[in-house]
C-alpha cells in the first residue's frame, strides 16, 4: 500500500535571529511543512501502536521498546514543483520538451523499474492537454541579483516517455562544475534555470559568469530569506539528508528499528530536469558509506507528473503573464496531517495564523508542527508507555532538554556524523541553545 504525501504551497523562510527556540517555524518551504506534518502522523501512529491497536502503521520489532513499520506500506513525496536550491539548477534548452507522462498508481511499489521509465498514456488527453503548447515567460523580481528572462514551453511528447541520462556517481569536487553548454545529443544548452538559493560558507560558489556557467552544481546551498540571510537549507539538501537519514528525524529514531523512508519522489508539471534531481537528491551522497545498521543511502523513484498543480508558482505566473504587479513568496503556509485532534494547521510567518505581537511567547501562538509542539507529543507517547517497555536509549540515563533526546538517539547521530563528514562538510547548525527547551 502506497501512502502519498505531498508539498503544494511555495512560503517563505526567516533568519534564525527573528525566531525564538522551538517555537517558531523558521521554514515555511512546502517541502518541510510536508515533512514535519508526516511526524506528526508518525507519532499518532506509534501512539495507536502502543495502545495496541491493530490499525495502526506499525508492529513491534525485534528489540524491547522499539517498532518497524508493516512490510507493505510505502511512503511517496509528492511536491508541485522541483525543490529549491541544487535541483532546480537545470538546463535551458534550444528547444523544451518537458516529459511530462502520468504516473501509475502501481508505479511506486515495483522495483524492478527503473526512475524515469514510466509507461506511456493510453489516451493522451489525459496528459493535460499535452497535445497544445503551453508557453509562458517567468520573470523574476526586478532589482534581483539572480533575475534572468526566463522562457519554457511544454509541448507534445509524441513518442512517450524520454529514458534520461542520469550519472550514478558522487558528485566530487572536481564535479562541482557549471552547468554543460551540451546536452545528450548535442543539443546546444543556451542558458539554465537560476535559483535564488546562496551557497553556504565554506562552499566553492558560484562563477556568476553569463548563461549557463552562472552556477556550480552539486552545492549546499541556503534558501533566500528576509532581511538577515537565513541558516535554512535548501529543499534539495534537506530532501538528500531525509534520504539518508530517514524522514522520522532524531526522536522518532529512540522508538524505531530502521528509518523511515521515501520510496518515492514524484515532481509536477513544470521545469525539470531528471538528471539535476538525481544529483540533488541522490548522487551527491552515493558513496557514503560506514553508516550504522538499517541506515543507507536511498535509491528512491524519482519521476515527474503531467498534472499541473492550479496553484503552483508556474500555474500562477502563466495567469498572469500580461497581468500588472509582481508575484512574491507568502508567509503563510497550510499543513494536514492523518491526525484526529486539530489535524489542519495554518501558520502565518512562523505561527499560528492570527497571532498578535503581544501573543508571540504564549501556547496560543504555536504551530503544531513546531519544534515544541511535535516534543510535547512525543513526551506524551513516552508517557503512555510503562517506563520498562522504553528501549534502552530512554531508560539508561535521565534526558530533559530537547537538545539531550535528540542527541541520545545515538544511531541517528552516529549516521548524521557520517553524512557530514563524507559529503556535507559545511552544513549549517543550529547554535546549541536553540534546542535546549524542556
Amino acid at each position: 500500500m502506497e501512502i502519498p504525501w505531498k508539498s503544494d504551497i511555495f512560503t517563505s523562510c526567516f533568519p534564525l535571529a527573528d525566531s525564538f527556540p522551538g517555537d517558531i517555524l523558521n521554514d515555511s518551504h512546502a517541502e518541510v511543512i510536508a515533512r514535519r506534518s508526516f511526524q506528526r502522523y508518525l507519532l499518532h501512529q506509534l501512539h495507536l501502536a502502543a495502545a495496541l491497536k491493530e490499525d495502526s502503521i506499525f508492529v513491534p520489532g525485534t528489540q524491547r521498546g522499539l517498532w518497524k513499520l508493516r512490510p507493505d506500506l510505502s511512503f511517496v513525496f509528492f511536491s508541485s514543483h522541483t525543490p529549491c536550491g541544487d535541483a532546480s539548477i537545470i538546463p535551458m534548452l534550444e528547444f523544451e520538451d518537458q516529459p511530462c507522462c502520468p504516473v501509475r498508481r502501481d508505479w511506486a511499489s515495483k522495483p524492478s523499474e527503473a526512475s524515469g521509465d514510466l509507461e506511456a498514456p493510453e489516451d493522451t488527453e489525459r496528459c493535460e492537454g499535452l497535445g497544445s503548447p503551453m508557453t509562458k515567460k517567468m520573470r523574476l523580481e526586478p532589482g534581483t541579483p539572480d533575475g534572468v528572462a526566463q522562457h519554457q514551453s511544454f509541448g507534445h511528447q509524441e513518442s512517450g516517455p524520454v529514458t534520461p541520462d542520469v550519472s550514478g556517481s558522487h558528485v566530487t569536487a572536481q564535479e562541482q562544475a557549471p552547468v554543460t553548454r551540451t546536452a545528450p545529443g548535442d543539443v546546444k544548452v543556451v542558458d539554465i534555470y537560476r535559483t535564488g538559493a546562496k551557497c553556504v560558507p565554506g562552499e566553492a560558489g558560484d562563477s556568476r559568469q553569463p548563461g549557463a556557467a552562472y552556477h556550480q552544481v552539486g552545492l549546499l546551498r541556503v534558501k533566500p530569506g528576509r532581511g538577515d540571510r537565513t541558516c535554512s537549507l535548501s529543499c534539495s539538501d534537506k530532501l538528500a539528508r531525509w534520504n539518508v537519514l530517514g524522514c522520522q528525524g532524531a526522536l522518532l529514531m529512540h522508538l524505531l528499528e530502521e528509518p523511515v523512508y521515501l520510496s518515492a519522489v514524484v515532481i509536477g508539471r513544470c521545469p525539470y530536469s531528471q538528471e539535476a534531481m538525481h544529483r540533488a537528491l541522490t548522487g551527491r551522497c552515493q558513496n557514503v558509506s560506514a553508516l550504522p545498521k538499517g541506515f543507507g543511502v536511498q535509491e528512491v523513484k524519482i519521476q515527474q507528473s503531467g498534472l499541473l498543480f492550479e496553484q503552483s508558482r508556474s500555474a500562477v505566473q502563466t495567469r498572469r503573464a500580461d497581468g500588472s504587479g509582481r508575484l512574491a513568496p507568502c508567509g503563510a503556509a497550510i499543513s494536514w496531517s492523518a491526525v484526529p485532534e486539530q489535524p489542519l494547521d495554518v501558520t502565518a510567518n512562523g505561527f499560528l495564523q492570527g497571532t498578535t505581537k503581544k501573543a508571540i511567547r504564549c501556547l496560543q501562538a504555536r504551530s503544531r508542527i513546531s519544534k515544541v509542539e511535535l516534543f510535547r507529543s512525543f513526551q506524551k507517547l513516552l508517557s503512555s508507555i510503562s517506563e520498562d517497555k522504553w528501549p534502552d536509549s530512554l531508560r539508561l540515563r535521565k534526558l530533559e532538554t530537547y537538545h539531550e533526546y535528540k542527541e541520545a538517539a545515538s544511531a541517528y547521530q552516529e549516521a548524521w556524523s557520517a553524512l557530514r563528514k563524507q559529503a556535507f562538510g559545511s552544513w549549517i547548525r543550529n547554535p546549541p541553545d536553540y534546542h535546549q527547551f524542556k
